[in-house]
């Protein structure tokens, strides 16, 4: 047990030979580890111990000798992950974010600069959704934009998708109609992580789109019915998509549970919400079922508070990048001709170019 400012660490040996950063036990170049943790005896005692001010000293039986530096082990152990959050957020709705007066960002400046990509990207991780403005309204332009943060990801609906209210396939999204807040994908084992909207062309009525930040409305669960919160993120369910339209052919399903949370802190990284697509509920005992429509009910309740709607009218020139791990999405219903682009990004590479200008993702 070592103590550290505020930390107080209960450390396993065995662990602690494990992470050995030394030459023969961690290739620093690489950052990889070099030694086998299934040789290490997991009954292992060092032969000696010895602590400073900064440093612990452990000596091993064979003589190999371990140096950790306090403020490391603080932040490494389980006790310091606890009180760490891995995502810094800004939990909004539309007054908040109103208020917040978030700048969009110049096409120019994003495309050409690491200054105004690192400002998207901020803009993005505090908020789940950030603006790219005065790009070029056609497809291929909207494809450059994208691939500046991330790798595009090809799904059954192509890697850029180009759609008008054709109904071309079997989804709401190629209608007319109005569309409730969801998040995409949720029939993917994996949800897309980050969607890409731009409207090209509309010429026609409505078709605002809607906005909600799903976190605030999970927050407000957990501080309201912390019962809710915990079944939502433990109850896992089904999502699936059942396609036949022309020549598309496809039955998805994905499995998990509304709420997401890393165990050891319970800080929430995806909401996978989509009532249009949830499957059949057949994955609970009968005794969960009516708690499990309860907790549900609280989080819909929440994510409908007509101050957590964000409405934005997307017009030719303004790219809007959505974390869909996080902000749900609609539409109102709307009359005309109307034509969107977009795609899906691959999440780790949004977060590994965010990481690499310094950003912490």
């Amino acid at each position: 047990e070592l103590r550290y400012g505020s930390t107080v660490m209960r450390l396993d040996f065995v662990w602690l030979r494990d992470h050995c950063r030394s030459a023969s036990c961690y290739n620093a170049k690489t950052s990889q580890r070099s030694l086998d943790t299934a040789s290490v005896d997991l009954d292992i005692q060092p032969q000696a111990v010895r602590v400073d001010e900064a440093t612990l000293f452990l000596t091993w039986p064979d003589g190999h000798v371990t140096r950790y530096g306090l403020e490391w082990l603080a932040k490494n152990s389980y006790e310091g992950q606890k009180q760490q959050v891995m995502h810094p957020r800004i939990l909004w709705n539309a007054e908040i974010y109103q208020q917040a007066q978030v700048p969009s960002v110049d096409c120019r400046s994003f495309l050409e600069t690491d200054e105004g990509l690192k400002e998207f990207l901020q803009n993005f991780l505090l908020y789940g959704i950030a603006f790219v403005e005065n790009v070029t309204p056609t497809k291929e332009d909207t494809k450059i934009v994208a691939e500046r943060v991330s790798i595009i990801r090809e799904t059954i609906y192509g890697r850029m998708w180009h759609f008008t209210s054709d109904f071309s396939r079997g989804d709401t999204a190629y209608t007319k109609l109005a569309l409730d807040r969801h998040t995409d994908t949720t029939y993917f084992q994996e949800p897309c992580g980050i969607q890409v909207f731009h409207c090209l062309k509309h010429e026609g009525t409505g078709g605002r789109t809607l906005l909600v930040d799903g976190f605030h409305a999970a927050e407000r669960v957990l501080r309201q019915a912390p019962e809710h919160f915990q079944l939502l993120a433990k109850v896992p369910l089904k999502h699936e998509y059942v396609e036949n339209v022309g020549g598309c052919h496809n039955h998805m399903i994905g499995v998990g549970p509304v709420l997401n949370v890393y165990p050891w802190n319970n800080e929430l990284y995806l909401i996978r919400y989509n009532n249009y697509d949830r499957a059949v509920f057949n994955t609970v005992p009968h005794d969960v079922v009516r708690r499990w429509y309860r907790a549900h009910r609280a989080l819909t309740a929440e994510l409908r508070r007509p101050d957590n709607e964000l409405w934005v009218k997307l017009k030719p020139g303004k790219a809007l990048f959505v974390d869909n791990w996080r902000v749900l999405h609609g539409r109102e219903a709307f009359t005309g001709y109307r034509q969107l682009c977009g795609c899906y990004l691959t999440r780790d590479d949004v977060l590994n170019t965010a990481r690499l200008l310094g950003l912490q993702a």
